[in-house]
């Protein structure tokens, strides 16, 4: 589908989708457990994907509304009976990816070409030291990966700078060994918020790990059990970042986005960002809600160590803001489902923008750019297209994104709440 963007200003008030990161780990810490309520959950192409792993483990996922009713497979994952096709998520093969080094058989899981290139050799080196055999069908280190467990082994390490993904799918299947894991990090951990959120939804659901001087430990013989059968997802910070870079940029009456309660995300540092480059923000955080509006931003230097998703929005702000927005240490954001560091630099370009792109850097040159409407490329990716359409409010002329379907990972309704507010585009399926 290709949506086509014309310049236009924003009010009014959004609603923040559920978050995508919370929901895969409350799926499959459902999966873990034995009957769980997931209510507010996020519905969309790449939850479901796990929510199919969960039942070919032997564990069913019936939606009702915005809740999911997950019958578990109690902590013993069964051998899948066909392929696990993990389609275009990465957070879905990584978790999935350690449960089925618990299942005493083996395992195929696979996925869309942009996902079949994505690094996974630390995850399987880390199943096989742990007893296990795991291996990629060509011998890469990406999928398609065959794994065969169980796992019987208690101690292994791991670098920290490919994917904090990897250290949150052991974490979760730690807990359900006889004997626990401990986990050493080889290089420093990077997307460690997402680790965090990991901690947080164990502990929703009963289950202790714990960051130790090494890295990360977790006691083996633990059940999933969420207190009362149920967990509920916060709002997605990822997504809000969107809605909020869709204000500071074109809300000249103001955009109130709702469900944005403080939580362990660490994209919560979007807030502080725009602030930081100037616009009129307000968030009240024990309402949950944000307030949002217009003015000229400046330029700013953000880490995004931490903060990888990150890296699109604010290069989209850097577009429109006056002076030098550099984006540092965004080296494994190229790993992402696509190479969000020179998509970003491409496609902005083909909207007149400067940028300087280094391995580890962007640095978009927002005084030197003026940004003309013209065809862009989503390139498969969905962060990268509503970056794109954030640009596309306030490029002259028409911007058209091909490939925007593709918002359906993470934000499905994403231009239908841009319309909402007061956006005009029109799609061409």
């Amino acid at each position: 589908m290709d949506v086509t963007i014309t310049p236009s200003r924003v009010a009014g008030r959004a609603r923040a989708p559920p978050s995508k990161s919370y929901t895969h780990r409350a799926i499959l810490a459902a999966g873990y457990a034995s009957q769980t309520t997931v209510r507010d959950a996020l519905w969309s192409a790449d939850t479901k994907a796990t929510a199919r792993a969960v039942s070919l483990f032997g564990g069913s996922v019936d939606r009702d509304d915005d809740s999911l009713e997950v019958e578990g497979f109690d902590g013993q994952p069964g051998v899948p009976d066909d392929v696990i096709d993990c389609e275009n998520s990465g957070t879905t093969m990584r978790l999935v990816t350690a449960a089925a080094a618990l299942a005493d058989g083996t395992s195929v899981l696979t996925g869309d070409s942009s996902l079949r290139s994505r690094p996974q050799g630390p995850l399987l080196e880390a199943i096989a030291d742990l007893g296990g055999e795991a291996f990629s069908t060509r011998g890469n280190g990406q999928a398609p990966l065959v794994i065969t467990g169980p796992i019987s082994g208690t101690e292994v390490s791991i670098p920290g700078d490919v994917s904090s993904q990897y250290i949150t799918a052991l974490l979760m299947a730690g807990a359900v060994t006889e004997e626990g894991l401990e986990i050493g990090l080889e290089t420093e951990l990077k997307s460690a918020p997402y680790v965090d959120i990991t901690l947080e939804v164990l502990d929703d659901f009963g289950v202790e790990a714990r960051k130790t001087d090494a890295g990360f430990a977790v006691d083996g013989g633990q059940r999933y059990d969420p207190a009362d059968g149920e967990y509920r997802v916060p709002g997605d910070f990822s997504s809000i970042s969107y809605l909020l870079a869709a204000g500071a940029i074109a809300g000249d009456d103001g955009v109130r986005i709702e469900g944005a309660k403080p939580s362990a995300q660490g994209d919560t540092a979007i807030v502080e960002i725009v602030e930081e480059m100037g616009a009129d923000v307000d968030w009240n955080r024990e309402g949950g809600t944000i307030d949002v509006s217009a003015t000229d931003l400046e330029g700013v230097e953000v880490s995004v160590e931490d903060t990888p998703d990150l890296l699109p929005t604010i290069a989209t702000l850097g577009a429109v803001a006056d002076g030098e927005t550099m984006i540092t240490n965004a080296e494994h954001v190229r790993y992402k489902e696509t190479d969000r560091v020179s998509a970003m630099a491409e496609e902005l370009g083909k909207l007149g923008v400067e940028t300087t792109e280094k391995q580890e850097s962007l640095t978009v040159h927002g005084s030197e750019s003026t940004l003309e409407g013209a065809a862009v490329d989503g390139r498969g990716d969905h962060r990268i297209v509503m970056a794109l359409a954030l640009a596309g409010l306030v490029a002259d002329g028409e911007t058209t994104i091909a490939g925007a379907e593709h918002v359906d990972v993470s934000f499905p309704n994403f231009f239908e709440t841009l319309e909402e507010l007061g956006a005009s585009l029109e799609r061409d399926d």
